[in-house]
C-alpha cells in the first residue's frame, strides 16, 4: 500500500555489488533493490543519518519508494501515485508540482 514503510537493507555480501541495498516491505518481503546508481550514496547516509523510506506504488520493474534522510518523512502526492503515463522506461511524466529526485554529484 502506498505509504507503508519499508527497510533499506545494505548487503556487503552481495556477490554482484557490494554496495547493494536490498528493499523489503513491512511485511518482510524483499521487492528488489535501491538503483546502482543510487545505492553508494544511499548506503553511506544509511550509516551517519536517520532514513525513512516508504512504498509509493509497484511497476513493470518492482517498486518506486520515496526515501527521506535526516528523519523527514517522505511525502507522497498524488501525481507520484499516478502510473497512466507510465513509459516503456519505467519512468513517467507527472504533474508540475512533481519536483525529481535531486540529482548528486559524483563522489
Amino acid at each position: 500500500m502506498p505509504g507503508e514503510m519499508i527497510d533499506l537493507i545494505p548487503e556487503p555480501e552481495n556477490e554482484f555489488d557490494p554496495q547493494a541495498i536490498a528493499v523489503y516491505s513491512c511485511r518482510e518481503v524483499q521487492i528488489g533493490y535501491v538503483k546502482a546508481d543510487r545505492a553508494a550514496r544511499i548506503g553511506a547516509l544509511l550509516g551517519t543519518t536517520e532514513v525513512r523510506a516508504v512504498f509509493q506504488r509497484a511497476a513493470q520493474f518492482g517498486a518506486w519508494i520515496r526515501v527521506a534522510f535526516d528523519g523527514d518523512a517522505p511525502v507522497l502526492t498524488d501525481a507520484m501515485l499516478d502510473d497512466r503515463d507510465e513509459g516503456a522506461k519505467g519512468h513517467q511524466s507527472l504533474a508540475s508540482d512533481f519536483y525529481p529526485d535531486e540529482i548528486w554529484p559524483d563522489d
